[in-house]
């Protein structure tokens, strides 16, 4: 007689990770360990009915595992948004190493995670993110095809994200103030690493009076030197005198705490996940006139630049393909009025009509 013990089936919603996949409607998750090169990941694939899943990986000192994991999956479902908005033949996933961008790294690392990546078999397709450059993409490239951003093909992803957010903040400005010029307009911009930075240069050369933050000073007084614009505090940019606040860093920075702080009449940044919590937020900004241009589809210009590299596309289309979330950001708050409905419910609904066309998306 065999001594194999067989476990009883759990019920998924007493599992602390079977149950939040079920909630939102993951299709897998990828726990990564290796503990020759340090690599501890997660990769988690929310949804394929449009496609392969893309999305970037990023590397940050998460305060524990479970952190980790509360962000890559909802980083994940919002790539299968943002994908399926952009009217990209995409699904959505994202990838997060845990560690220290600065010291971790190394080409044994990235190898092992290319690894990784290499036995989901396409259904993910990963690239760069916060903490990870397009070189540190070539060493996942060299054990796994399955890889878009590099150096020499689309690469940085972060000049056709800014050119986006700029686009999508001209269609918010149309609503808000009646003309999509920027001109005069006061924006405080949150973060200036790859893409805020390049945010501030369309801006300052529209005329915007344009006002910076981020927790890199040498990067600030860089910035400010190049194009003259004013420098104030990390926690002080949520008081300055702005139109539009543009948080270009990590997410949650709309809360509770900086809505009653805030004195703009649009937000529109480049971060992801900007509503620390969406219903909650999202109504608020609705209730307050405050037009809020939903993250996922206006930060959409990255994902559009590894789309062209996978379908062997020109930067040329790929610019053309981001100046078109104009129009996106323009019919998302145009039926957000229509209907009295928040902004970011509206953009959730559209890219979950998109998905249904072609399958069903569990929820």
């Amino acid at each position: 007689m065999s001594d194999l013990t067989i476990s009883p089936i759990v019920d998924s919603s007493l599992n602390p990770i079977l149950s939040p996949m079920h909630a939102m409607g993951h299709e897998h998750i990828l726990f990564c360990n290796d503990s020759a090169t340090g690599l501890k990941a997660i990769i988690a694939v929310h949804n394929t009915v449009l496609g392969p899943a893309l999305g970037g990986t990023r590397m940050w000192m998460y305060q524990n595992e479970q952190e980790a994991l509360t962000d890559v999956m909802r980083l994940s479902r919002g790539m299968t948004y943002k994908n399926a908005i952009s009217q990209l033949n995409l699904g959505g996933g994202k990838a997060v190493i845990i560690g220290d961008s600065k010291s971790m790294k190394s080409e044994a690392l990235f190898r092992r995670f290319g690894q990784f990546v290499n036995t989901l078999a396409g259904s993910y397709i990963t690239a760069e993110d916060v903490g990870i450059s397009p070189e540190d993409m070539v060493h996942v490239s060299k054990e796994t095809k399955h890889v878009v951003g590099l150096p020499g093909k689309s690469g940085d992803p972060s000049p056709v994200t800014a050119f986006g957010v700029y686009m999508g903040m001209k269609a918010a400005a149309k609503h808000q103030y009646g003309s999509d010029s920027l001109a005069g307009k006061k924006v405080a911009v949150q973060g200036i690493g790859h893409v805020g930075a390049y945010l501030v240069e369309h801006l300052v050369a529209e005329g915007a009076q344009v006002t910076i933050t981020d927790i890199n000073e040498a990067a600030l007084q860089a910035l400010s030197a190049k194009h003259g614009v004013a420098v104030v505090g990390v926690n002080e940019i949520y008081d300055v005198d702005m139109d539009i606040y543009a948080p270009c860093a990590l997410g949650a920075t709309v809360n509770d705490d900086t809505l009653t702080r805030l004195k703009c009449g649009i937000i529109a940044g480049a971060a992801n996940n900007q509503l620390k919590d969406e219903f909650k937020h999202g109504q608020i900004l609705m209730d307050r006139g405050i037009i809020y241009a939903p993250d996922f589809a206006l930060n959409a210009g990255g994902v559009i630049n590894c789309f062209s590299e996978v379908e062997g596309l020109s930067l040329e289309w790929a610019k053309q393909k981001a100046a078109e979330i104009y129009t996106t950001i323009d019919s998302i708050l145009t039926r957000s009025k229509q209907e009295g409905v928040p902004s970011f419910k509206i953009a959730n609904l559209m890219a979950e009509e998109r998905i249904q066309s072609k399958g069903s998306l569990n929820k």
